[in-house]
């Protein structure tokens, strides 16, 4: 197969699936019910032609008939009058007249004969288009309900393009929200650690140091309470928190915690500064035990 027929058939072959792809039945099923009607009309416009010729050759056999007549009688009075030349010639003419009525007579039956099949043709001709007609509709709405069928379902399976862009639009909403919200917590942290500033406000370096020893206080507090609640240290104290106004206040008034001899010697064994290990006293003789 040459290159050129190659070509060709493929041209075809992407033109006619493109056509069918574009194809709608009913609109096809229109033109050829238009077409059967124009097809209808000007088989009518035959049969009236074809009457009207008819009708034209009667007038003129009728013409002809009624001149051969007045000929005849024309003829007759001449040879009553002793002109047998003028009674020859009426009837030669009449003769010739009547040879002119015999072919209008054969033309007027051929176009008589042409008509009456013509009309047979219209007739049914226009039984097949009601037919046709009546199929068509059936057609159209049989495929418009199978149309509207298979678009309920492709929109309930989910596969229509429209569903399918509209799948499309919210999942790229739901990624951009979470982007979003994500980049939002981001920021947020980043401000709350100190990583970014926040020039929509006012710079307060004395509060962002308080906020920071609060945080570091409340977690020695939890520390503090913990060992207590173990037995390994005493009672939190006084403690600057940010957020909890009279706190302090709260941790004064409540009594302190009172530890076991043992623990109190090993607290303040804990309290005494590092400068100043804590040392065994040496016995010294004449004190008491």
């Amino acid at each position: 197969m040459s290159v050129m027929k190659r070509l060709s058939m493929i041209f075809k072959s992407k033109a006619n699936k493109a056509l069918d792809k574009m194809e709608d039945p009913r609109e096809t099923l229109d033109y050829s019910y238009q077409r059967q009607l124009e097809l209808l009309q000007k088989v009518r416009r035959g049969v009236a032609d074809v009457a009207t010729s008819r009708k034209r050759v009667e007038l003129q056999i009728n013409q002809l008939e009624q001149q051969g007549t007045r000929l005849e009688d024309q003829g007759r009075k001449a040879l009553a009058a002793g002109r047998e030349d003028l009674a020859r010639e009426a009837l030669t003419r009449r003769n010739g007249l009547q040879t002119q009525v015999a072919d209008l007579r054969l033309q007027h039956n051929n176009l008589q004969a042409e008509e009456e099949k013509l009309t047979t043709a219209s007739h049914r001709l226009q039984a097949k288009v009601d037919a046709f007609r009546t199929k068509k509709e059936t057609i159209k709405a049989t495929y418009t309900a199978a149309e509207a069928q298979t678009r309920i379902n492709e929109a309930f399976s989910g596969i229509s393009e429209e569903m399918g862009d509209v799948g499309l639009a919210i999942q790229r909403a739901e990624d951009k929200t979470a982007q979003m919200q994500a980049r939002a917590g981001a920021i947020d942290e980043l401000l709350a650690s100190g990583a970014l500033e926040d020039f929509t406000g006012q710079r307060d370096d004395i509060q962002a140091e308080l906020d920071r020893m609060g945080a570091g206080s409340d977690i020695e507090l939890e520390l503090q309470r913990m060992k207590a609640e173990l037995g390994q240290g005493p009672a939190p104290r006084d403690a600057i928190g940010p957020g909890q106004p009279g706190q302090a206040q709260q941790y004064q008034q409540q009594p302190q915690y009172q530890q076991p001899p043992q623990q109190q010697d090993y607290q303040q064994h804990q309290d005494r500064p590092p400068t100043q290990p804590y040392q065994a006293q040496p016995h010294r003789p004449g004190e008491g035990a």
